[in-house]
């Protein structure tokens, strides 16, 4: 797994697996969402979950959309710019895959 540490939910990625195409995309920053909404594995983060799913839904999952929209329901507006930042932030450090 791409994962190797995590501080709250917010999952640290070793860089040389970016290369490898198919073990990173857009159904696994669904998981990792789904993980951070349900609280599954660690503290319950909006903000972390909203993020994974802008990452998924940039990257062409209309399910993470889905989430990432029903979520936004249940969040303030600094929650989700938050989590928008920290998603632009992610895929501008990784742009080989968003």
């Amino acid at each position: 797994m791409a994962v190797i540490g995590r501080n709250s939910m917010h999952i640290q990625i070793d860089g040389s697996l970016w290369g490898q195409a198919g073990e990173i995309g857009p159904d696994r920053f669904t998981e990792w969402g789904i993980g951070a909404s349900l609280g599954r594995d660690c503290a319950l983060d909006r903000v972390t979950a909203h993020k994974w799913f802008n990452i998924a839904a940039a990257n062409g999952s209309s399910e993470a959309a889905r989430l990432r929209t029903e979520l936004a329901a249940e969040m303030t507006r600094d929650e989700i710019a938050q989590a928008q930042r920290l998603a632009r932030e992610y895929l501008a450090a990784h742009r080989s895959i968003g």
